[in-house]
């Protein structure tokens, strides 16, 4: 298959910082669609697999998974977009398409293995799959999303992965007006929870440790904050929540929230993978028949779906554009939890 060469960032070890390199990307076929990638966002999930932090990481890795762009090619039997209209691309590139969950329109969850933006194998060249951390992508059409021209395209690529994170559950629990939502942790995914369970009508609370979380999430739709460190604010809102959307990303004790659900709540974990320490209490879980669930990303369906609410109700991303070269400082920054909320990379910074 012919490929052409083309402008990248990334990395070739754990313990390199990245830096500009060239990469291949294969050539439209009939259902491929060519894009010019203008922004991409930063995700937890990019230094994570740049510094193999999970133990999975193919070198050399370029990540990018929050895409934004505009047509260039299209192949000869697409039919979903054209040349010169904006597009996304999220989390999949890929899937068997065929087994149940496919046919359901729940990719994410493919039985015989989706494939990744990055970090995966790519079933045309062979090679890993690189994201967006790139001058363009080429993706199946199927993969492809449309993006509402009345939205901010630098402030709709975190849509893309934080976006779907928190919208895919609060679908899933049939949130709505009257339901009662609370969200852990405000961070890139907290931040889009609120919007998007705001949106959907829900009563929204923010669950912080600290008091200084309160403005921003009051601004951003929240209609209360609770301090889960204070004892009394925390039993104030006992039996309370109908979904509590826990984003956040490192190692942490979930057992404080489980009170706060009500009757068939469900607490649902978005930003970790790994062992919940200390352990779970149960007995909370059994008195109330509540639950402690995982939520991936969403389909391709389900991610058009959040675009065109988002379309529909001006709902974006809170964004710091940074220049590409600027990637590894960013990296840092997103460490100390020192960004409102994401970082979006100008990709038009990778032609300087």
């Amino acid at each position: 298959m012919k490929t052409t060469n083309i402008k990248a960032y990334g990395t070739e070890a754990a313990d390199v910082p990245l830096k500009q390199m060239n990469i291949n990307r294969r050539e439209v076929t009939a259902k491929d669609i060519e894009i010019e990638i203008l922004y991409c966002g930063v995700c937890h999930s990019d230094l994570h697999t740049a510094r193999n932090d999970w133990g999975m990481t193919i070198y050399p890795a370029v990540p990018g998974h929050e895409i934004v762009g505009k047509v260039t090619s299209v192949g000869s039997e697409v039919t979903k977009l054209k040349v010169g209209d904006f597009a996304a691309v999220g989390c999949l590139v890929d899937s068997c398409r065929e087994c149940e969950s496919c046919t359901h329109h729940l990719e994410q969850y493919c039985l015989n293995g989706w494939t990744g933006t990055y970090n995966s194998k790519d079933k045309y060249l062979g090679t890993p799959t690189f994201g967006g951390y790139s001058e363009k992508v080429v993706v199946d059409e199927h993969f492809v999303l449309k993006v509402p021209s009345n939205l901010d395209l630098a402030a709709v690529a975190p849509l893309l992965c934080a976006g779907i994170t928190t919208w895919s559950p609060l679908i899933h629990w049939k949130v709505g007006k009257g339901s009662k939502v609370a969200v852990v942790g405000l961070g890139g995914l907290g931040h889009m929870a609120i919007k998007l369970a705001k949106g959907l009508g829900a009563d929204v609370t923010l669950f912080s440790r600290t008091p200084d979380k309160k403005k921003d999430a009051l601004e951003l739709g929240a209609n209360e904050v609770i301090i889960s460190t204070d004892s009394d604010q925390m039993t104030s809102v006992n039996g309370k929540f109908d979904l509590i959307i826990d984003t956040v990303p490192s190692t942490h004790d979930v057992n404080p929230y489980g009170s706060t659900l009500n009757i068939n709540g469900t607490l649902v974990l978005v930003g970790y993978l790994g062992g919940l320490e200390p352990v779970l209490f149960t007995v909370p879980m059994i008195l109330g028949r509540k639950a402690v669930a995982g939520s991936l990303i969403g389909g391709i369906a389900e991610t058009q779906e959040l675009l065109n609410f988002c379309g529909e109700h001006n709902i974006v991303s809170d964004i710091e554009i940074i220049n590409m070269q600027d990637i590894n400082e960013a990296y840092e920054r997103m460490l100390k939890s020192d960004v409102r909320y994401r970082f979006v990379i100008d990709m038009a910074s990778l032609k300087k």
